[in-house]
């Protein structure tokens, strides 16, 4: 963003006096997802962040929680920009994810010395030998599956977390997406030089990390952490539209419309707590004017409707503009 310096020292002023820091305009680098998520909220940051609640800029909020963590895009611009956060929770059910994040906050020079290897190696190919690489990869990621612990730290947590970001930057459409039991089976993507290290998004990450407290469970797991003083956002896996659109396969586990009602149910409870909330999913109406899920899902709390861009589809025709829903209780 181009600014004049009288504008960019005037917003400099408000942004100490509220609390809420624009890194983006003040020159500060910042720390991105470190894997490509499929949901993913890069291209909604701003979008979400207009829709946040006052409190949020004007102090109130203390803390922040992200039960779905997923890549993270918002978590990492929030725990960036907003000076007033003290402390921050993330949680998700997928527990190869909730190793990696572990991972980087705890053993990131590590980490960076195998990504490091493994895209020098990598790019040192041809094609052939890239694609070969890739899928010996997959191979051996799947065949340790069953040797790994993942509710105790230990050093195979750096190796796995480096082959996770690898395959996730090497396979098609920078996918992460496992079968029921759990196994990776995105095909290779054929890219010319994809960055698979990257050291300094992953230190910054690895800053941010440090005060946030990271659970593998269910997204209740959160409840102890929650009070009046929180700022919650929730970006679970989103409801089809459609018969065809089903890609939910994020871990093993299904998140069906049963799931999407407990998800409610503990939304209503944290509402009660005085927490600010907000929720994002899939806008229905996209396909069926007539199906109210959501809106009697959430009756009571204020549903609005932002565009976005829908990027996964196995027909090219069927991606492009289409709409979200965001649930606030404020």
């Amino acid at each position: 963003m181009i600014m004049n310096s009288q504008k960019s020292n005037t917003n400099k002023i408000s942004e100490l006096q509220t609390g809420y820091q624009l890194n983006f305009e003040v020159g500060v680098t910042k720390a991105k997802p470190f894997l490509k998520w499929a949901g993913g909220k890069g291209q909604l940051v701003q979008t979400l962040v207009d829709l946040f609640p006052e409190e949020m800029k004007t102090g109130q909020i203390k803390k922040y929680s992200e039960p779905f963590i997923g890549g993270g895009a918002l978590f990492f611009y929030v725990a960036q920009n907003f000076q007033f956060i003290e402390s921050f929770f993330i949680s998700d059910f997928n527990q190869e994810l909730v190793l990696a994040y572990e991972t980087i906050k705890r053993n990131v020079e590590s980490l960076i010395f195998l990504l490091s290897n493994l895209e020098k190696n990598y790019h040192g190919k041809e094609e052939e030998e890239q694609k070969t690489i890739f899928y010996e990869t997959r191979n051996l990621f799947n065949t340790k599956l069953k040797n790994i612990n993942f509710e105790k730290i230990d050093d195979t947590w750096v190796a796995r977390t480096a082959e996770i970001i690898f395959l996730n930057r090497t396979c098609f459409n920078g996918l992460f997406r496992v079968n029921s039991k759990g196994e990776f089976n995105v095909p290779f993507g054929d890219y010319k030089n994809p960055k698979i290290s990257d050291p300094d998004n992953l230190r910054a990450i690895s800053r941010i990390l440090e005060n946030t407290e990271i659970i593998h469970g269910d997204f209740q797991e959160s409840q102890r952490f929650i009070d009046s003083k929180t700022f919650v956002y929730f970006d679970p896996p989103y409801r089809p539209i459609s018969k065809t659109a089903s890609f939910t396969s994020y871990s093993k586990n299904d998140f069906d419309d049963a799931e999407q009602k407990r998800l409610a149910e503990y939304y209503r409870k944290l509402s009660e707590k005085g927490a600010k909330l907000m929720l994002s999913n899939s806008d229905p109406k996209n396909e069926n004017p007539g199906d109210h899920f959501f809106e009697d899902l959430y009756k009571g709390f204020h549903i609005k409707r932002v565009d976005a861009t829908r990027m996964i589809n196995s027909d090219a025709s069927k991606r492009g503009k289409i709409k979200e829903l965001v649930v606030v209780n404020y």
